[in-house]
């Protein structure tokens, strides 16, 4: 019985000094993206006058928060070994939630609450549908996004909702200091997903539930806990994301999010997220939506067709991916 206990405490100890050295190799590669970001940004500027302007930086920064909000929430689940392609609907279907309870005569704050919970409940399920049936969680995410969106068009017949309400709106077009809410809202976010992930035991459990789930489940790790969780923040996250968007268009549409998936999974990955869990950082995440974020703002600046802009996001995707494969051979 000595025996085990000492050798699941010096398994504890590894995993302590594995995650030291691999919090070493996230910011490397968050130095390297944050080098590529200014080559980008001194690139525009010097091919674009309007692109330093403060009011174009700004809203950068606003164009790109929902996006970040998502894609944050989506990093500690994809370092746990999961996946949320439904996060995108959720927040459509959020949105719509709102503005229907609104139309009802419900307090739109209390409407938005109620958005949030059953948020919770649909990643909820997408969590035990993984966790507890062991489904796939690319064919669950993917089936439960059709569903999502589809309930969302159900309740609007696929027509816009009006959202305005001066209160509210604020979320979605406000200032605070002259920045952005939606923008401080992000960067709030990112600062306690940081936190969780790297001062936490719930942090340590999230990198070695992704890195290697069996022997995570052999120190003591409750892994479908851990994805669970995370699979319920990732939704309830999205579903905020949701509102701050039908605040900041003044309207709820139902697929208001989803042109939005693709690029939150490519900066999740380009941020240097792996697609086989165990490794990713926050701030590798929120550097990659500012880099997507850029070169969208910088390309139609330049008058770029946006059907070229298009191009240039699937190909930004596969190449994140590509370079996830690299990561994970030399890590090898």
């Amino acid at each position: 019985m000595a025996e085990s206990t000492g050798e699941v405490a010096g398994a504890l100890h590894r995993r302590r000094s594995g995650l030291k050295e691999l919090m070493g190799k996230e910011w490397a590669g968050v130095a390297v993206l944050a080098a590529f970001y200014i080559l980008i940004f001194v690139a525009f500027t010097l091919l674009t006058p309007y692109f330093l302007q403060p009011r174009n930086l700004m809203s950068i920064g606003l164009n790109m928060s929902v996006i970040g909000l998502m894609a944050i929430a989506g990093t500690p689940l994809i370092v746990s070994g999961g996946l949320d392609l439904s996060v995108a609907a959720v927040a459509g279907l959020s949105g719509v939630i709102v503005s229907l309870l609104y139309s009802m005569g419900i307090d739109v704050w209390v409407a938005a609450a109620i958005a949030v919970m059953v948020a919770l409940v649909l990643g909820a399920i997408n969590g035990l549908l993984v966790t507890k049936l062991r489904l796939n969680p690319l064919i669950v995410t993917l089936g439960t996004m059709s569903i999502f969106t589809g309930a969302a068009l159900v309740l609007t017949g696929g027509l816009s909702k009006p959202l305005i309400v001066p209160n509210f709106n604020w979320l979605g077009s406000g200032r605070l200091l002259g920045v952005p809410a939606p923008l401080i809202m992000m960067t709030v976010l990112a600062l306690l997903t940081w936190w969780v992930m790297t001062r936490t035991r719930f942090g340590r459990e999230i990198y070695a539930s992704g890195g290697n789930p069996e022997a995570s489940r052999i120190m003591g790790i409750n892994v479908d806990r851990v994805q669970l969780v995370l699979y319920m923040v990732s939704a309830a996250v999205g579903a905020f994301a949701g509102i701050v968007l039908g605040a900041m268009l003044g309207a709820a549409a139902p697929n208001a999010a989803g042109s939005h998936l693709l690029t939150v999974i490519a900066a999740i990955i380009l941020g240097g997220t792996s697609l086989y869990g165990g490794r990713g950082s926050v701030w590798g995440t929120v550097l990659a939506v500012l880099i997507l974020g850029t070169l969208n703002n910088g390309l139609t600046l330049m008058d770029v067709s946006s059907f070229w802009q298009e191009i240039t996001r699937g190909g930004v995707l596969i190449l994140a991916v590509a370079f996830d494969q690299l990561r994970l051979r030399s890590t090898a």
